[in-house]
């Protein structure tokens, strides 16, 4: 009677310790989902769940400790890393894989490619027309992630080089809300992981160097660095937690879960 009470309360415990949540990026959620699965396969005892809702959504959960991980697609801010100390709490952050952010149009749109000066025109509002780029007369309607987004964040820091969004930005929730707009909407343009492109919509080939090579976002251009709008992608747990969410992270980074990485359409990390 007391073996069987101790089995049971041993399995409890793993149950229990393999329990855990993810919460945060949308960029991050397709690849999380995909690396529970596999996880959970492997190890029949573990339960994960994963939602998005945005970086900024994540690691305030993470403060609040209500989520075990937080998926970001972009560095902890220092005003977060405060929060944190303040609460005598320690994070860390491990890279999980690396992301190619693709510039996106209606598949009907003639523009193939745009440099960094024209998109940043375009997202600050200075150009309003597809023809000042060399497309058809047709005012240009633009999608972006919500400010809790990291994807914001990083497009705002990497192409628009720190400079502000126009106020006539079409803010949306989630990276699939921008797609279905865009894929129904003839003069839009934004912004998505490479992962989330679909038939739906064209992505445009871009130049970091005023125009002397344009380069489409894919894996391999990614992968080689060709490529100009890439970036990491984030966990960040508590260390109070490390023991918890280790197996799930060394899943992640390993073989298998980095072979998920390319599969599901971001960059493994080099080893």
């Amino acid at each position: 009677m007391k073996t069987k009470i101790l089995l049971a309360a041993l399995s409890l415990y793993t149950t229990v310790s393999l329990a855990q949540k993810l919460k945060g990026s949308d960029t991050v959620l397709p690849l999380a989902q995909k690396e529970a699965e596999g996880f959970m396969k492997t190890n029949k005892a573990a339960r994960v769940t994963v939602t998005g809702g945005g970086s900024g959504v994540g690691i305030a959960s993470l403060i609040d400790a209500t989520t075990d991980i937080a998926m970001s697609s972009r560095k902890i801010k220092m005003g977060e890393k405060i929060k944190l100390s303040d609460a005598g709490k320690a994070s860390k952050e491990t890279i999980i894989a690396y992301d190619a952010l693709a510039i996106v149009v209606h598949p009907s749109n003639p523009v193939s490619q745009l440099t960094r000066e024209q998109m940043e025109g375009i997202f600050t509002g200075k150009i309003k027309n597809w023809k000042e780029v060399g497309g058809s007369d047709m005012a240009i309607v633009v999608y972006s992630r919500e400010s809790s987004s990291g994807t914001y964040e990083f497009f705002k820091e990497k192409v628009l080089n720190n400079k502000n969004y126009a106020s006539s930005v079409l803010s949306m929730p989630a990276t699939g809300s921008i797609i279905q707009s865009i894929s129904q909407t003839k003069g839009a343009i934004g912004y998505v992981g490479f992962a989330y492109v679909e038939k739906e919509v064209k992505a445009l080939k871009v130049s970091f160097d005023k125009g002397k090579t344009y380069t489409a976002p894919s894996l391999v251009t990614a992968k080689d660095k060709t490529y100009p709008i890439v970036r990491p992608l984030f966990y960040y747990y508590l260390t109070t937690v490390e023991k918890n969410v280790k197996p799930f992270v060394d899943f992640c980074l390993s073989a298998e879960g980095q072979k998920i990485v390319e599969d599901v359409g971001y960059v493994p990390l080099t080893k």
